[in-house]
C-alpha cells in the first residue's frame, strides 16, 4: 500500500480514495483466491522413513526394502543396511532430526497448503507421495521431486549453526534451515513448469529466476520474501534498500543483453556475495540478479492480465518492455 500511495498527489482526497479502493479490491481478490484454495481436497501421504529406519531391527530390513525399493540400491547387500542401523553417525543424525522436527506437524500443514495452491493454479497436478529421510547431509540433493514422489532430506534443515554443518561454507549453511524447506519444494516444482531459457542473455536468466520467485508469490502467500529467495531478513533489507543502485549498475554496465557466463557466477549462482567489483560487495548477498528479475516480473504482472502459463512462455525482453519496471528508491 505504501508503494502505491507514493505515486499520488499529497492532499488530493480523490486520488487517495482511489488508491484505497484499488488496494481494497486487491485484498478482496486475494481473499477469494485463498478461500477457493482452502476448499481444494488433496490426499497428502507422508511416510517418515527416517523414523522407520531409526526404529528398525535387522529383521525389518526386507520389509523396508519392499516398501521403499528406491531407497535401497540393489548393488548393496542387506549387510550394508544392517550395519547402518547401528552406525553412530546415522543414529546421531536421526536424533538431531527428531529434535528439530518432532512430529513434523507444522511442515505437514505447510506442505498441504503448498500442494493445494499448486492444484489451484495447475489442476492437472497430482500430489506426490512424500517420504522424509536422512541423507548424510547431501545438501545438493536435499529435495528430489518426481511425478509421483517427493523425497525430503531432513538432515539438511537443522539450522545454519548446527555442528553437522561446520565444514560447509557459511553461505550454503545459511540455507540449511527448516524455514526454507517448503520454499525449496516450491523451487523443485517450478522446474517442472518453467523452462530454462535457450536465450543466453543475462536478462533471460534473470527473468527465468524472477518467474520462479513470482510463482512462489502465488504458491506461498504467507511466506516472507526472504524465505522465498533464501535470504536472511538482514540480507533482504539490504537488497530492497539498494534495489535502485543494483539496477543502475546493470544498466550502466550494459550487462542485460550480455552473454558472458561470468555474470551468472557474479549475480545469479549461490555465492557468499554478489560481485560488482566495488567496496560494497562484502555487504551484499549473492544472487542479486534473481531478485531484480523477480521485481521485473512482479511489475509486469501488476500491469498485465495474463495467466501463469502465459507468463512462463513469454520472452524476457518482452516482459521487461511491458513491465515498465522502475526500482524502488
Amino acid at each position: 500500500m505504501k508503494r502505491l500511495l507514493k505515486y499520488f498527489i499529497p492532499g488530493s482526497a480523490s486520488w487517495l480514495f482511489l488508491a484505497f479502493i484499488l488496494v481494497l479490491s486487491g485484498c478482496k481478490e486475494s481473499d477469494k483466491t485463498e478461500e477457493a484454495v482452502a476448499k481444494i481436497p488433496i490426499e497428502l501421504k507422508i511416510s517418515r522413513f527416517d523414523r522407520e529406519f531409526a526404529e528398525a531391527s535387522p529383521m525389518d530390513i526386507p520389509q523396508l526394502k519392499k516398501l521403499y525399493p528406491y531407497l535401497f540400491p540393489s548393488q548393496f547387500p542387506d549387510s550394508v543396511w544392517i550395519a547402518k542401523l547401528s552406525d553412530t553417525l546415522q543414529v546421531e543424525l536421526s536424533e538431531e532430526v527428531d529434535k528439530t522436527f518432532g512430529d513434523f506437524e507444522k511442515e505437514t500443514e505447510a506442505l498441504e497448503s503448498l500442494f493445494q495452491h499448486i492444484k489451484y493454479y495447475f489442476p492437472e497436478f497430482e500430489t506426490p507421495k512424500v517420504v522424509t529421510l536422512t541423507s548424510d547431509v547431501r545438501y545438493e540433493d536435499r529435495i528430489i521431486l518426481t511425478d509421483t514422489l517427493l523425497l525430503i532430506g531432513l538432515d539438511n534443515y537443522l539450522g545454519k549453526d548446527h555442528y553437522f554443518y561446520e565444514g560447509i561454507q557459511r553461505y550454503i549453511a545459511a540455507g540449511l534451515d527448516k524455514k526454507f524447506l517448503v520454499s525449496d519444494v516450491a523451487s523443485a516444482f517450478s522446474k517442472k513448469v518453467i523452462s530454462y531459457p535457450r536465450n543466453r542473455t543475462f536478462l533471460s536468466r534473470m527473468v527465468y529466476y524472477g518467474k520462479e520467485l513470482y510463482l512462489k508469490d502465488k504458491l506461498l502467500p504467507t511466506n516472507t520474501d526472504a524465505q522465498k529467495i533464501g535470504y536472511s531478513e538482514e540480507q533482504m533489507d539490504w537488497t530492497t534498500a539498494n534495489e535502485e543502485q543494483i539496477w543502475k549498475y546493470f544498466v550502466e554496465q550494459e550487462v542485460l543483453y550480455s552473454t558472458d557466463s561470468k555474470l551468472d557466477r557474479k549475480f545469479l549462482d549461490p555465492a557468499p556475495f554478489s560481485k560488482f567489483g566495488l567496496e560494497l560487495d562484502n555487504q551484499s548477498p549473492g544472487r542479486l540478479g534473481r531478485y531484480i528479475g523477480w521485481q521485473i516480473v512482479r511489475a509486469f504482472m501488476e500491469k498485465n492480465d495474463v495467466s501463469l502459463n502465459q507468463l512462463f512462455d513469454m520472452q524476457a525482453d518482452d516482459i521487461l518492455k511491458q513491465s515498465n519496471y522502475k526500482p524502488r528508491k
